[in-house]
């Protein structure tokens, strides 16, 4: 900000030295001139110029500054805007003016005096004295972009009333103007009861809706989503206009028409462009005060973009209709290059619908990350800015904080200082641990749409420091350092982050405040672990491994517990950098325990993984439970070349039980289900029916360990992946014994109280036995000897690191473990 020369103010008693800092304004002002000076009126402000002005941003101002009529009132002046640059007649345009003798506001719409109402509010501080005061200066404002706010087309569980509500508020105070509803599992919105009215319940709740999104000066966009079952006739065509028409009734102003996630008849684009001009002609433009209309077209990403259908749109549909756009791919950065690809197609700046923080495509994680990727030089290529975000409404605030900077003024927009202030206003009672928790909470994982985001920046390179050099056998001190003042952050963020009155917020987020918990508390043994290591005491070293170890599998009982959705189950905190940070150091300790770089290749598991040669696939994460694997439900349509293929390989210990799937549109004779025992031997399953799109097999040949499903036909089949899933148990064949000897701590051999097990003994060198159980534990360790029939006691004690020297073996022939205390004891390896 610059600081407005006024220093002859100074001696006029309105005028105050400030005390603070001057306040910061989301979004960012486009021209702002402030002073350090402060303006107060101790007797008010009085009304003066525009006759009935807005009374929503009124009760802003009142809410602000005290409103009366006083004589010895300052003015605050309302007009309309003389300066009729094309910037000051967008909607939202306003001049704000405070002086020591008056407040002027010069506005383009009622919506440019509420966004005032809203700046005043920001900069309004409260002196000594009870007084409201306000700095001297000169702020000229407008948006970049006309259209700014969300777009509710995540699928899974919709938003609550009272979520849209309060979403609706915050976009009000964040000066977005847009939020179109298309909640994907709205069966009114989109199929199969887009035909038809909605129920009293649900009619009476859109109407609150509209009504506080116009308090708030929100646009509030119904969209409907009729492709998947549409037909091209005029009886349909009339069913779409009644259903606008029902939805005018209910106060609805604004309209979209979704064709996205669609195949076959519903995904012409000629089809489509005859419907929308008739609605552009029918309704939108005899209708009073309806908003442009606004359409998603089915490919709305460029990497989908194969056909002329882009190009019909351009050709044929009236270009006072919006088109949406994701980007390059379904989720992509927003870049001026693609915008001007597909504008040159569309023949109109494209409508940007941003896929972030939208996780719908995994559901166990959070992103809670800055908003970035975003072009800074593309506003006048795009039409409107909307982003789609998360189920969980108030989490999604720290991403749509920044979509709200960004749309309105995007050469200001700095996303690392708004993630700063985003955290701040989220969570006023202790932002900085919410910024712990956020920063730690960005990445989507692993994913089919290869979308990846920053995590952990602030601490990622003292992380890979650590673990350079602990591959190298070395304990880095002061990265360890480093990364237990961030793990110790951690480990209290969470207490700190619940003391806040924000319950909506604390609820969404529980699962993984408790996960993070853990996470803290778990990176700090890990580095403890490794310190530990660097000792002789293997004992020592053992235990705290076992401690580790538990800390892991309690994240894995939050992991299995909560948030057991159908789709992503789950519960993943600090996924990029941190969690693999502790998983390395627990897996590299073991490794280091038991001097063993490779598994024995005989009794090595084997892992469950997808197999597919389709590159929409390729990258999805593997689905997987206790006894079931699976693909993630897949959003968008499967397109399937002739020859390929998608399916399972899972652990050779396991026998798979069996198989089901839910495949739309996937009936007809040229799909073939296939098993295999090794992966390159496959036969035919011909006991499931070509048309069925959802079946379960009960019964698989108990040597499957693949399974797939191919396209056998010579043309591109077009489906919808819902589920692909095998259900396994383990295989009984294999010996619990060798368990003890497979070079994996994690798998164990369990003795039951009072039970015995012979051990191996090698002819030549010591024996280590790695062993857990409860503290008041007890094994015993006997030797037969050489000569003579009297057991040798090699050790006695708890169960834990047991080493038996090569000195003690020479004179046994046979080792035997006993339990003798009254609880289990698990062998984890014996070495």
């Amino acid at each position: 900000m610059k600081l407005l020369n006024l220093t002859a103010a100074l001696f006029l008693g309105g005028v105050l030295q400030a005390q603070n800092p001057l306040p910061a304004i989301h979004p960012q002002p486009q021209e702002v001139t402030l002073s350090t000076n402060r303006m107060k009126a101790p007797h008010g402000f009085t009304l003066s110029g525009m006759q009935h002005p807005d009374e929503d941003a009124m009760r802003l101002i009142r809410q602000t500054l005290s409103i009366t009529d006083n004589s010895e009132a300052l003015p605050l002046k309302i007009t309309s805007l003389e300066d009729r640059t094309p910037e000051l007649k967008r909607s939202g345009a306003y001049l704000l003016v405070i002086t020591p003798e008056e407040i002027d506001i010069a506005i383009s719409d009622s919506r440019g005096l509420f966004y005032a109402a809203q700046t005043l509010q920001q900069l309004a501080q409260t002196d000594g004295q009870g007084n409201t005061t306000l700095p001297l200066g000169v702020i000229k404002d407008y948006p970049d972009v006309a259209y700014r706010g969300t777009v509710e087309g995540f699928y899974g569980d919709p938003w609550s009333h009272t979520d849209r509500i309060e979403q609706l508020r915050f976009y009000g105070k964040m000066k977005m103007n847009t939020y179109i509803y298309g909640p994907k599992d709205d069966p009114y919105h989109s199929s199969p009861n887009w035909r038809k009215p909605y129920p009293e319940k649900e009619a009476a709740q859109i109407k609150d809706l509209v009504k506080e999104a116009a308090a708030n000066k929100v646009d509030f966009v119904w969209a409907i989503h009729p492709g998947l079952d549409i037909k091209w006739t005029d009886e349909d065509r009339m069913n779409v206009l009644n259903k606008f028409g029902m939805m005018y009734d209910l106060g609805v102003r604004s309209f979209a028409v979704f064709f996205d996630d669609i195949s076959g008849e519903g995904a012409k684009a000629d089809k489509q462009a005859d419907l929308l001009n008739f609605l552009q002609k029918e309704f939108i433009e005899k209708k009073e005060g309806v908003s442009p209309l606004i359409m998603c077209p089915t490919e709305y990403n460029r990497a989908w973009a194969g056909s002329d259908y882009l190009d019909v749109l351009g050709r044929t549909l009236d270009p006072a209709i919006h088109v949406m756009w994701t980007g390059n791919s379904v989720i992509h950065d927003i870049t001026l290059e693609g915008q001007e690809w597909v504008n040159k197609r569309i023949q109109r700046p494209s409508y940007v619908w941003w896929n972030f923080p939208v996780s719908d495509y995994c559901r166990d994680h959070l992103l809670m990350g800055p908003s970035y990727g975003l072009d800074p030089n593309a506003a006048h290529a795009m039409s409107g800015f909307v982003a789609n975000p998360m189920e969980r409404a108030e989490a999604s605030k720290v991403a749509l904080y920044g979509v709200a900077d960004y749309a309105w003024n995007m050469k200001a927009y700095n996303p690392e200082s708004d993630f700063v202030e985003a955290c701040r206003y989220v969570l006023p009672e202790a932002p900085e641990a919410f910024r712990t928790f956020c920063e730690n909470n960005c990445d989507p994982g692993p994913n089919g749409h290869r979308y990846r985001r920053d995590e952990s920046i602030r601490y990622a390179e003292s992380a890979e420091a650590f673990l350079h050099d602990f591959r190298q056998h070395n304990y880095n001190a002061d990265a360890a350092d480093r990364m237990n003042r961030l793990f110790a952050e951690i480990t209290a963020a969470p207490a700190a982050i619940e003391t806040s009155r924000n319950k909506a917020l604390i609820d969404e987020i529980k699962p993984w405040l408790m996960q993070f918990h853990l996470l803290g508390k778990a990176g700090q043994k890990a580095i403890r672990t490794v310190e530990t290591g660097q000792g002789e005491d293997r004992a020592a070293t053992w235990q705290s491994y076992l401690s580790l170890t538990s800390l892991l599998d309690s994240m894995r009982t939050i992991d299995q517990t909560y948030n057991q959705n159908p789709y992503q189950k789950g519960v993943k905190v600090g996924s990029r950098v941190l969690t693999p940070f502790v998983q390395e150091i627990h897996s590299g300790v073991g490794s280091n325990l038991l001097f063993a770089d490779q598994t024995d290749a005989a009794t090595q598991m084997s892992k469950a993984s997808i197999l597919t040669d389709i590159e929409q696939l390729k990258y999805q994460p593997l689905k997987e439970g206790k006894d079931q694997i699976g693909y993630n439900r897949l959003n968008e349509v499967l397109r399937i070349e002739p020859g390929q293929s998608f399916g399972l390989t899972w652990e050779l210990q396991k026998e798979a039980t069996s198989f089901n799937f839910s495949l739309p549109k996937s009936e007809n004779s040229g799909r073939v289900f296939e098993w295999s025992a090794d992966g390159r031997q496959w036969t035919t399953i011909a006991d499931i029916p070509t048309d069925q799109a959802r079946f379960k097999l009960e019964k698989l040949a108990p040597e499957a360990r693949y399974i797939r499903m191919r396209n056998a036909t010579d043309k591109q089949m077009q489906i919808y992946l819902y589920e692909f899933a095998v259900t396994t148990k383990e295989d009984t064949s294999i010996d619990p014994v060798r368990l003890m000897y497979d070079k994996n701590l994690e798998s164990v051999n369990t003795l039951t109280a009072g039970s015995r097990i012979t051990i191996d003994k090698e002819k030549d060198g010591s024996l280590e036995l790695y062993l857990s159980g409860s503290p008041c534990s007890q094994v015993v360790v006997e030797g037969a000897p050489l000569k003579g029939k009297v057991k040798q006691v090699l050790y006695s004690g708890p169960a834990n690191y047991i080493k038996l020297k090569k000195e003690a073996l020479e004179s046994v022939k046979a080792l035997e473990l006993y339990n003798a205390g009254s609880s289990p004891v698990n062998i984890h390896e014996i070495n």
